[in-house]
Formats: C-alpha cells, structure tokens, sequence
C-alpha cells in the first residue's frame, strides 16, 4: 500500500493532517456554537455554516490561479499564516453580542481565504508529484493515501473539540459558551505543526513547489507531458465541468454531518449508551481496530517472517486491550452530538486499505471502474445513505424549541439508537471513498497542463457550491417531517448518478 510512493507525499500528507485537524476540531461544534452563542435558529444557523463551508472550498478556485502564476509553495505558506490570524481570533471569547458576531464573521472570511490558498494548491502538489513516469500507475493509490491522511486529524477532532471545551468548563471556570473558543483555538496549535512539518521535510516535494525559481523544474514536467490540441484542452475541460456539476450534489448531501445529521444527534439520538455499543464512542478504541485493520493486511504483504510477525503481534495486542477495556465497563456513558463526527474519518482511515486492495485486484484483472463511474457508483451510495434515514425517522415528531433564559433552546425529542447514525455514515463513507480521491485523482490527471491550478480549483468550486446547498438541511429542519428531509438527498444524489451514467461515454474518453 506505502511502498514505491514518493517521498514526498507523506510530508505532504502530514502537514495536510495537522491543518485538517484543527479544522475539524472547530467544525465539530462550530453548528452548536452558533445556536448557543448567538440564539441562533435552525435555519440561519445553517445559512452561516454552509456559508463558511462555501468559501472554504469557492476561495481554492482564487488560489489555483495565484499559484498558476507565482507557484503552489509560496501559496501554501501564505495561506496557513492567513489561516491562524483567523483561528486566533475565533479563539477568543467576546460574547454574544454584535461586535463579537461581526468578529467572528470576519475570522471566518479569514480562514476561508487561506484555506483556500492551503488546500487546493497542496492537493495540486500531490499531484504533480506522480507526472514523474515511474510513479505514474500509482497516482490513485497515493490520493487514497493522502485522503487517508487528512481523516487521521479529523478522527481525532470530535473528541478534541469536547474535552478542551469541557476542561475550560471545569478547571477553568468558563461559562458553556465562552468554553467553545477553546476548541477553536486547538487550530492555531495544529497550524503551527503542519508548517513545521512543510519545511522540515520540504526537501522531498521542492520540485513541484513552481514559481519563477522552479522555472527548469516546470520546463521539464512540462516537456515530459503530452502537448493537446485546443480541442483536446476543449474536451477535458468539458468532461471536469460534468464531473463539477455532480460532485456538487454529493457535498451538498454528505456535509449534513455537521448541520443536520448534527442536530438529530441532538434532537433525536440517545445521549446515553453501555456495554459493547460504549466502546464505540472512545476514539482510541476506534485506533485498536484502525491497527487491527493495517496488521491483518501486513500480515499477508509483509515480504519479511519478520515483519509478519511483528504485524501479528500488533493485532494480538490490540485485540488483548480491546478485551481488557471491554471487561472494565461500568454502568452508563454520557455522549453528546459532535462525537459523531469521529465515525466518518474512523471508516475512512479503516476502509482505505480495502478499497484500495479491492481496487488493485480489480486493476490486475483488467476490470477496474473508471474514475467517473466510480464516481456515479458513490452517489447511488449516498442515496442509500439517506434512504436508512428516511426509514429511520418514520414516525419521528417534529423537532421542538424551548425558551431557557429567554434562549431558544432545542428540545431532546427522542431517544433513537446511535446505531441509525453510525450506520449511515459508514455508507455515506462508502460513497466519498468511492467519490472524493478519485474525483482529486481524475482533475489532477486530465486537467489540461497550463490550467491545472485553475481546473483544482473548480473542482473546490463545484464543493463550494454543495456546501452552499447545505444550508437546504438547515432549511428543512422543522419545517417538514424528518423522513421528508432525508428523502430531499436521497432523491438529489439518484438524479445526479443517473446524469453521470449518461455522460458516461463522454467522460471515459479523456480518462
């Protein structure tokens, strides 16, 4: 799986993991936030989460086109200063008034533009990374590595979010709202890590970084690319524009986890589990099984007895504490809605490694799906998603407000089994394993030569606007029946697949 990868995708990847984790540290309880802090309703919280999300993704189109012209590195490094200028400020408790909404509006814009700077230019970089002939057939095996890498740091967000804020509660002394600031402030850390990281280990990607000092490097990857025609640069073109307009509805319905599927965690969800289903819910139970996973493969691709061996012991042991802490188990745990989130980069973490051996054998075979269908295939996942949803919440009342302290406050309604959510975001997983890397592979590798800053950047314009369409959650919230809301997504992403699969042709012609 790791093996005859360049080097310089792991530093890329890690420095991608410390920034991905502060972000999804603050994305955690960022929908929470806005309700408490603010007296936010449902809906125009949800205006300002999909805004956000929005221009975290629209902003990469602006930064492909600065790096096309003054180089991806130099783009990188500004982008994480900007970044922690707008983390800093979230970070810090101003209330609930209007100057400390105006605020955090403006730390918002902040860390919008510089991830839009970071993440896509980053990605880009990976990218180029695999123009060199020799790493060419492992292009999308090290973009499921690199999205590996970013669900490490978003595996551990939810739980970091929740006990800093709870530790600035009770050691501190903050009030519940001013304790969120915390989890914010955990991305100004992360960003000094992954900076670190960058030029640490800079050495390895320096080639792909561009700009006016690389000119050589650039000349020479660019000779050792195919030249196109206008009609050819026409059609590939075209073909990503198709994949921008599916991809946006795949977004647009995978990111209620952090509205929506949000608030029925709330809402809806038990706030109380024991036994076997506890261990669910402590992230480092959730690592035994990530090295359970990784050690059976080792086991049988270790070329060495020794490196099987020590594979084997890894799962051994892992299997023993898995055990051991089951044994101490006592009574009732205590769970609250952002720990959800950690289910989704935990199934990516795990699957990747199988989705990647599935793939290779279907490669070796000759009968690997291409990008764009694997591409339609995830969007008939998601719609399955959303269905165990619908039939989930048959039956469900409509969600309630309370005032407290003159607050408007959500009402716990039910106590539904926190089964019906980690089951939909191990499919919703299915889908993006199935969607997002290769969708990252596919624009790295048809993107036309002099438009490939540009071309990554739509394909965070195509996210951009889903996310922008997240805000329909928000909307739908209270306003209809719970199966009703999920039944909007579940028809949205069968509409996009089956749009997909008659463009089929026309998409698998540039691949």
């Amino acid at each position: 799986m790791f093996e005859n990868q360049p080097k310089g995708l792991f530093a890329l990847a890690l420095a991608n993991t410390g920034e991905r984790f502060g972000y999804y540290t603050m994305l955690a309880v960022f929908a929470l936030f806005l309700r408490a802090n603010y007296g936010l309703s449902a809906g125009m919280a949800g205006t300002i989460y999909s805004s956000f999300l929005m221009f975290v993704y629209f902003f990469p189109l602006f930064g492909g086109m600065l790096a096309d012209k003054f180089g991806f590195g130099r783009m990188v490094t500004t982008g994480i200063i900007i970044m922690f200028v707008g983390y800093l400020l979230l970070s810090i408790p101003l209330g609930g008034d209007t100057v400390a909404l105006v605020v955090m509006l403006a730390a918002l814009l902040l860390i919008g533009f510089g991830t839009g700077l970071f993440k896509g230019n980053l990605q880009v970089m990976v990218g180029d990374l695999y123009n060199d002939p020799k790493y060419a057939d492992k292009r999308d095996a090290g973009f499921s590595i690199f999205y590996m890498a970013i669900n490490i740091g978003a595996l551990f967000a939810p739980t970091a979010a929740i006990k800093i804020k709870e530790w600035a509660e009770t050691s501190l002394g903050y009030t519940s709202n001013d304790a969120y600031h915390f989890s914010f402030a955990v991305a100004c850390a992360s960003l000094i890590l992954s900076i670190a990281i960058y030029y640490i280990f800079r050495s390895t990607f320096r080639h792909v970084e561009g700009g006016k000092k690389k000119a050589d490097s650039a000349k020479a990857t660019a000779a050792a690319e195919p030249e196109l025609t206008k009609e050819e640069t026409k059609q590939r073109i075209v073909a990503l524009c198709m994949v921008f307009a599916v991809v946006i509805f795949f977004w647009m319905a995978f990111h209620q986890n952090g509205l929506s599927l949000t608030y029925f965690a709330d809402e809806f969800t038990s706030h109380t589990v024991s036994g076997m289903q506890s261990m669910a819910f402590d992230v480092w139970n959730l690592v035994l099984i990530i090295l359970i996973v990784y050690g059976g493969f080792a086991v049988f691709q270790s070329k060495t007895q020794k490196g099987r061996g020590i594979a084997a012991g890894v799962i051994i042991a892992a299997v023993a504490l898995l055990v051991w802490k089951y044994t101490r188990l006592q009574g009732e745990l205590g769970i609250t809605a952002p720990i959800f989130q950690q289910f989704n980069p935990f199934y990516v973490v795990a699957l990747t490694p199988v989705s990647m051996a599935i793939f290779g054998y279907l490669s070796a075979k000759g009968k690997e799906p291409s990008a764009p269908r694997k591409i339609a295939y995830g969007m008939i996942v998601a719609a399955a998603a959303y269905a165990l949803m619908a039939f989930g919440s048959m039956g469900l009342p409509m969600p309630e407000t309370e005032m407290v302290n003159g607050e408007p406050v959500a009402k716990h309604m039910a106590d539904v089994t926190p089964n019906l959510l980690i089951g939909t975001y191990l499919i919703l997983t299915f889908g993006e394993l199935l969607l997002s890397p290769m969708g990252i592979s596919f624009v790295s590798k048809v993107a036309p030569p002099k438009y490939k800053g540009m071309m990554m950047g739509g394909w965070f314009v195509a996210t951009a606007i889903g996310n922008q369409l997240v805000v329909v959650g928000g909307l739908l919230w209270g306003a209809v029946p719970l199966w009703v809301c999920w039944s909007v997504f579940l028809v949205i992403c069968l509409i996009a697949a089956v749009f997909m699969f008659a463009m089929m042709k026309r998409l698998e012609k540039v691949c």
